[in-house]
């Protein structure tokens, strides 16, 4: 199964690479345009100068079976175009664009091709967050904050509250009838933004303060007089009276602790199988995040 790696940046390396770089009866092709990193990164995982490239033209040339893409945002549109027009399953960092337009764009292709094309969605495969699928669910609340990282608006809430949405969009219980946003922004930067989701029976609040003086997340849910808590996503407390902590095994990968070790077999089990996935769902993530980009713009032209 060959599969390709298209940009070779941070997350790639950290996150993606030691679990692709594993897998039994994957053949790994890279693409950089950067040969100090392209040879680097290859020569760490010890691929043959035939699975090492500069060129995305020369990488769809190997006759890919899948690629996963983790270049700059900016490149998504058109990397993903390409791979989807010849026939490629890909998974591609989230977001797929930063303009809503691009990213339907690229969900319509993909059904037009009936190619698979998945988004990497993380929170959904992590174990802590899985299992509050089976907790009840009538407040859910959910905070990313980081420290000294205010920014524009658009770039911030694409390439980091996207986890926020649709971690909540995830686990809510039922149909949102309403949707709500508050925002600071001073200068033209978000310094926090907070989005509440409510429907029959339930409220979600997603918050992410830039200013928040350290870099952590938690998530709540709680009902029916019980509240589990994850923290960082490595630790959870289920409050039921007596507070009960159960922590990540010591051996336990990053990878597979933030769900990105499941959300890479997903895919790659699907494209095994013949299966074809669908982005819909993501594209709804990415509907959402626009409509909470064009409510802080709105707030910022009348403050």
């Amino acid at each position: 199964m060959k599969v390709g790696c298209i940009g070779l940046g941070d997350i790639a390396q950290k996150a993606y690479l030691p679990v692709l770089g594993v897998q039994p009866g994957v053949e790994l092709h890279l693409q950089t345009r950067t040969p100090a990193t392209l040879a680097r990164v290859a020569d760490s995982l010890r691929l043959p100068r035939g699975q090492r490239h500069t060129d995305l033209t020369e990488l769809l040339a190997q006759d890919l079976d899948a690629a996963f893409v983790h270049a700059a945002t900016v490149a998504h549109p058109e990397i993903v175009a390409r791979l989807l027009e010849a026939g490629v399953p890909t998974f591609v960092d989230k977001p797929l664009a930063y303009e809503l337009s691009a990213s339907q764009e690229l969900v319509r292709l993909a059904e037009e091709r009936d190619v698979s094309l998945a988004v990497g969605f993380n929170r959904r495969h992590a174990p802590g967050y899985a299992q509050c699928l089976e907790h009840p669910r009538e407040l859910i609340l959910m905070q990313k904050n980081r420290t000294g990282l205010p920014e524009v608006p658009r770039t911030m809430i694409l390439d980091d509250f996207i986890h926020v949405v649709d971690t909540l969009r995830f686990l809510v219980p039922g149909p949102v009838d309403d949707v709500t946003v508050r925002a600071r922004v001073e200068g033209g930067l978000l310094h926090h933004v907070v989005l509440q989701l409510a429907g029959d029976g339930f409220t979600a609040l997603g918050v992410m303060n830039r200013l928040s003086g350290s870099a952590e997340e938690i998530l709540e849910v709680s009902g029916q007089d019980t509240k589990r808590q994850v923290l960082n996503l490595a630790e959870v407390i289920d409050h039921k009276g007596q507070p009960s902590v159960r922590r990540r095994g010591d051996w336990v990968p990053v990878a597979r602790q933030r769900g990105i070790e499941q959300g890479v077999l997903v895919f790659l089990d699907a494209v095994r199988a013949g299966k074809v996935l669908s982005a819909q769902d993501a594209l709804a993530t990415h509907e959402l995040c626009e409509r909470v980009v064009r409510a802080v713009q709105e707030r910022s032209a009348a403050a």
